[in-house]
């Protein structure tokens, strides 16, 4: 008898949901214990799945690893659709920057990994930092470059401050722990996380020759 789309349909979402859970445990996991101490065990635990599923949807642990990753820079990434030439560039970079600050501090675990990866030459996620990575600063560096050449804000060098954000925000995930030091907190607060925001926003966009309209 054949399958019904209704029945496919759920298979779907079923597989979709299970993939989420298995990549959000490989999150945390690799943050805590990196490739090499990680395993698809812990995963599974982490996940509360059978590690026979682990493996069934990533077939190894470098598998995972690598989406995992990948999973990380897309969403990094798909904020940055935002700048278009027609944009406003205060509320463009303003609405960038927060998205990186919100997930600095929702998926802290993400910017951790990724930053491990990168600490260790980037074997993993090399090709994918020269070719999509490259790719989207290229067009959204042109698009500041445009908006500086139409007088919508002050020189700046379009690349690095794509490099200076992602310092900025991410610092946040991967050095909470001396942010937390200095602050003196056990966490961050929400009240923390929006004190940090404002203050990224207001530096980067005060560097570009930019203010926020007021509400």
């Amino acid at each position: 008898m054949p399958r019904l789309p209704d029945d496919e349909a759920r298979k779907g979402l079923i597989r979709q949901a299970n993939e989420e859970r298995i990549l959000g445990a490989g999150e945390r996991v690799f943050a805590r214990a990196g490739l090499h101490g990680a395993t698809m065990a812990a995963i599974a635990d982490e996940a509360g799945l059978p590690k026979a599923n682990v493996h069934y949807y990533f077939g190894s642990k470098v598998d995972l690893y690598r989406a995992v990753l990948a999973r990380t820079l897309h969403d990094w990434l798909v904020p940055l659709d935002a700048l278009v030439p027609d944009a406003d560039p205060a509320t463009a970079l303003a609405g960038y920057i927060r998205a990186k600050m919100a997930m600095s501090a929702q998926r802290p675990d993400a910017s951790r990994v990724f930053a491990n990866e990168l600490l260790h030459g980037a074997a993993e996620v090399g090709e994918l930092m020269r070719g999509e990575l490259r790719t989207m600063v290229r067009r959204k560096a042109a698009v500041v470059d445009g908006w500086i050449a139409a007088g919508r804000m002050a020189p700046v060098d379009s690349t690095h401050l794509f490099f200076t954000i992602w310092a900025a925000t991410q610092t946040y995930a991967d050095f909470d722990v001396q942010v937390r030091a200095v602050l003196g907190r056990e966490t961050l607060s929400a009240r923390d996380h929006v004190r940090a925001t404002e203050h990224v926003v207001s530096l980067v966009l005060r560097g570009c020759g930019l203010n926020l309209a007021a509400d």
